[in-house]
């Protein structure tokens, strides 16, 4: 037997060798899943049991999750993010699934989990209405740079992103700009980093308590501008100094009933002018 033939019997054994382990992995999740919703479904099961065997279930399938996350990738949200809402369709799965349907649970979880995913996106969708060319070229933009980013071992410029996808630098920066239409920022996020910059939140104004007051305030001063100056003391001690009537009486040297006509017929005045006006 020639030398060739031996290392083309060689690689066969060897792929034949993967297969087989490949082919035991998979029966062995089959078995273990069928054995975990056994325990799952059983009636007699404890609540504890039953959470547990669960969990398990959950961990050993999570490898599908990944697979169909991969499918979203370069679509502007991480890979982490995915797997973590594919997840949420797994356990949505594990707790729907029946094993009478005789239908393997991957079989029917999967397109659960792609579900799930898929809704996330739309949930999510455009913080800002974009032209639909703009979503289809910031995608291709996303593809593009990745495996430019891998070719090239650093991040592209736009004109090679340009020359790859067929179209203008200033188109390439017109989809770059398009994407932060895609995802908003919270007022109170932050990098969490201890000398980073303050979240956006914490920058801005809070209502003033004041600011209905203010109309009043400047409507009123020409007002009282026409009043005498006697007048004008006793609203000054009254409203601002917040001194009873007894007091502003010994302050100006008049009796406490002259400072109640006072302060009425004033008042009067001023709420008249202020419907007037």
């Amino acid at each position: 037997m020639s030398a060739h033939t031996g290392e083309e019997a060689a690689g066969a054994v060897e792929h034949r060798e993967i297969d087989e382990v490949e082919l035991s992995g998979l029966e062995h999740v089959r078995a273990r899943s069928a054995e975990l919703f056994a325990i799952l479904r059983h009636d007699d099961t404890s609540a504890a049991v039953r959470s547990v065997a669960r969990d398990d279930l959950v961990h050993l399938h999570l490898s599908l999750v990944e697979h169909c996350a991969r499918r979203f990738r370069n679509r502007g949200e991480p890979f982490e993010d995915l797997v973590q809402v594919g997840t949420i369709g797994l356990i949505k799965a594990v707790d729907r699934f029946e094993t009478d349907r005789g239908v393997e649970f991957s079989t029917y979880a999967t397109p659960t989990v792609i579900g799930e995913i898929k809704r996330h996106f739309r949930d999510k969708g455009w913080a800002i209405r974009v032209p639909r060319r703009l979503q289809e070229l910031r995608m291709q933009i996303g593809g593009a740079t990745g495996e430019l980013t891998q070719k090239l071992g650093r991040s592209p410029t736009p004109r090679e992103l340009a020359e790859v996808i067929g179209c203008t630098v200033e188109e390439i920066m017109e989809g770059i700009e398009s994407s932060h239409a895609y995802a908003t920022l919270s007022l109170d996020a932050s990098d969490d980093s201890e000398d980073g910059p303050p979240a956006m939140l914490a920058s801005l104004g809070v209502e003033d308590s004041n600011i209905e007051h203010v109309e009043v305030r400047e409507s009123i001063k020409p007002l009282l501008e026409g009043l005498g100056e006697r007048e004008k003391r006793i609203l000054l001690l009254r409203f601002f100094k917040n001194m009873t009537q007894s007091q502003i009486a010994e302050e100006i040297g008049v009796s406490q009933m002259h400072v109640s006509r006072l302060l009425t017929r004033t008042l009067a005045q001023l709420r008249t002018s202020l419907e007037q006006d």
